[in-house]
């Protein structure tokens, strides 16, 4: 099959990229490269091909993408105190860019379109764990252009028969993800800090949990979705259904290291939620899902990752 990835230099993109090609796919990146590295992409392959271009680009992702089997949409700026300091910029791209991809999904008749939306969307719900129903409220800008674009890719899905699958992921981690990023994560942050012995900052007590998937259990998933017939027309949760609080991510990282990080606490920033965690039924139901990496396990492979490279 010939598949599409936004995003694909990334650092989800490029392990679904990787994962692909073992397994005999023929896989087109586009990527603007304002946070994704080409350094992250395999050196060479006849199987892959690599396009910078901007998703806002529409013919530029239009004569790109003709005879694609499906498109896995993983472009974003996916920082959420991003979008609240530069709405307008976000919203051209997650969702006025998401509607792009489907207008080239339908022109060219790709059947099988991959989102990656997030659980964002849920917005500050305590009624854990979040199941798919359960009613949206999302807090940021990017949460409501997620969503935005989940509502598009139900109409692209009832009205032109596309064939769609809507992600909404929890927390991702794993090795390549930049902690010099504004949009990295807390434990690619957390990592370095352990790794340079420089100081952390928690934002908030500390209490607060999060549901982490280590990423390439998730691009697994991904490939799933992209390559086989699955059902059309599900939003699913991807997460493991497991809260960690970042003081058990920072005692764990710690105890990792051998090194006792100096930490501070500040007041928690805007959009910050509490707690979440993903109720993930349906994907065990539809993908026959099994978390297969632990916190502990997913943690290790980072700092091997890490020590090994320069």
């Amino acid at each position: 099959m010939h598949i599409i990835i936004t995003g694909g230099a990334g650092f989800i993109g490029s392990h679904l990229t990787e994962m692909l090609l073992d397994q005999g796919h023929s896989v087109t990146v586009i990527d603007n490269f304002s946070t994704g590295k080409r350094s992250n992409l395999p050196g060479s392959s006849n199987h892959l091909t690599v396009h910078e271009l901007d998703i806002c680009n529409f013919e530029g992702v239009l004569n790109h993408t003709k005879g694609a089997d499906a498109i896995v949409h993983l472009a974003a700026i996916a920082s959420v105190q991003a979008s609240v300091e530069a709405p307008r910029e976000t919203h051209a791209i997650n969702l006025d860019g998401t509607i792009n991809m489907l207008e080239v999904a339908r022109i060219h008749d790709i059947s099988t379109f991959v989102f990656a939306s997030s659980a964002a969307i849920y917005g500050n719900n305590q009624q854990l764990p979040l199941k798919e129903d359960t009613p949206p409220a999302p807090l940021t800008p990017y949460a409501v252009d997620k969503l935005g674009s989940e509502y598009y890719i139900d109409f692209y899905c009832r009205q032109f028969k596309l064939k769609t699958t809507t992600f909404r992921f929890f927390n991702v981690y794993g090795p390549r993800q930049d902690p010099s990023s504004p949009y990295s994560g807390v434990i690619s942050i957390l990592m370095d800090r352990a790794q340079n012995k420089r100081p952390f900052t928690v934002f908030g007590d500390g209490l607060q949990s999060r549901d982490f998937i280590f990423v390439k259990d998730l691009v697994e998933i991904l490939c799933k979705a992209a390559t086989q017939q699955a059902p059309s027309g599900n939003t699913i949760n991807l997460g493991n259904g497991i809260q960690t609080t970042l003081l058990e991510l920072l005692s764990t990282v710690e105890s990792l290291s051998n090194h006792k990080l100096d930490t501070s606490f500040e007041e928690p920033r805007p959009g910050d939620i509490k707690h979440s965690c993903a109720d993930n039924t349906r994907l065990r139901q539809l993908f026959s899902y099994t978390p297969k990496t632990n916190i502990a396990e997913g943690l290790k492979q980072i700092w091997d990752y890490e020590e090994l490279t320069p």
